[in-house]
């Protein structure tokens, strides 16, 4: 017996992308797994319902795409979109699994709202950042996208254009722009920016990032500071102290003031983003430039940053975007179906869900399950005490 994949619309205002696309269908069928799409669920990526029956997935209305499917794989789950997504929680049922973003470790009522109905939850910001678990790393993939949509964002914003031209007119100097951050969005970025042809550098706390920005065109920006241990075993930024961040923000002030654009990606999952770029350091900058904030939904990493808003602040613009994947809906779902489609093959085998607890990547990824708040980390920000969970497979959610 197949199990059902169950593919519901997105419900979060403004979002365009769709977790599962046309084409994961084929691979997902080799699994044992067959496929339930919302109508409509696709339109805003670029994909209608026949475009999905043809690869011989179902369609159906949303209460029944719940009903039906034994796992629901969303962009957005409850805790990525806790007001418009409390209305599927009466849709949720004991052993169902449900597969996405879901902002686990600061969600916190929506995280025991799932719990309570019985449904188990994966969490795809927890995914391991380990060989095992490349393929599944939806985080980066939508990173990726971030970095390249904010350097389009300077670009269109700049009163300059990017490129270094030799014209009858004279020449044109190329634009400068500083990335902080060289992590998956900032070497994007870098990338981006390089090919429209700015100068770039780049400032990163972690001893590996040289290497990686310098690869992509930036110059690196050596500050004399020391950062210590900067990201956590499982490769994600960790939070470092106020007095790291204040000395940071002192040696970043004259690099800043010299640049056109500045692009701030700092993030630290579960956490505000730190604060790299003061007021005073925005307005040493010359009228004209632009900061792009990609880390606004966290806060901002520029103390001005209004989340969602682009404005100008003593000749200066600053762009709060948020939600910058879902502004190219159609290659971030790609990217996200192919996610979720290697997450889905390694829990499904011959269409028999085996949700393994003593997987790595399962373990590292599980918020709820049978009841419970079971993630350490999660557990831990909701000051509940560590909860052990048998390891082992667990193949019932597969069979409601």
């Amino acid at each position: 017996m197949a199990i059902t994949v169950g593919v519901p619309a997105e419900t979060f205002p403004g979002e365009r992308r769709v977790a599962l696309i046309p084409k994961s269908i084929d691979a997902l069928a080799k699994c044992g797994v067959h496929i339930l799409i919302e109508s409509g669920a696709g339109l805003a990526s670029g994909f209608d319902d026949a475009a999905y029956r043809a690869r011989g997935a179902a369609i159906g209305s949303r209460n029944n795409v719940f009903a039906q499917s034994d796992i629901i794989v969303q962009v957005r789950a409850l805790g990525a979109n806790p007001q418009a997504g409390r209305a599927d929680l009466p849709l949720m049922r004991s052993g169902q699994l449900v597969i996405g973003f879901a902002e686990p470790l600061t969600a916190l009522e929506e995280d025991a709202a799932t719990a309570a109905t019985g449904a188990s939850l994966i969490s795809m910001e927890l995914v391991p950042r380990i060989t095992r678990a490349q393929a599944m790393d939806a985080l980066s993939s939508m990173a990726t996208i971030a970095g390249y949509q904010a350097v389009l964002i300077a670009a269109t914003t700049l009163p300059k254009m990017f490129p270094m031209l030799m014209t009858a007119a004279g020449t044109i100097t190329p634009a400068r722009v500083f990335v902080l951050g060289a992590g998956v969005a900032g070497l994007q970025a870098i990338a981006t920016a390089r090919r429209l042809g700015a100068v770039v550098s780049a400032y990163d706390i972690r001893d590996a990032a040289r290497e990686q920005a310098e690869s992509v065109g930036a110059k690196f920006v050596a500050l004399k500071i020391e950062a210590g241990a900067s990201q956590d075993q499982g490769g994600y930024a960790k939070a470092m102290g106020e007095d790291f961040y204040r000395r940071q923000r002192e040696l970043l002030t004259e690099v800043i003031r010299e640049q056109d654009v500045v692009i701030t990606t700092a993030a630290v999952p579960g956490r505000k983003a730190p604060t790299l770029v003061t007021a005073a350091m925005a307005e040493a900058m010359a009228p004209g430039s632009v900061i792009v904030d990609i880390a606004a939904e966290r806060g901002g990493n520029c103390e001005l940053t209004r989340p969602g808003e682009t404005y100008i602040h003593q000749g200066v613009t600053i762009a709060g975007p948020l939600n910058l994947p879902s502004t190219i809906p159609f290659h971030a779902s790609q990217m996200y179906a192919t996610n979720i489609t290697a997450f889905l093959k390694l829990l499904v085998k011959d269409g028999t869900l085996n949700l393994n607890l003593a997987d790595e990547i399962v373990a590292g990824s599980l918020v709820t399950h049978q009841g419970q708040i079971v993630h350490p980390r999660v557990r831990e920000s909701a000051g509940l005490s560590v909860a052990t969970v048998a390891a082992g497979p667990s193949g019932s959610e597969g069979n409601q």
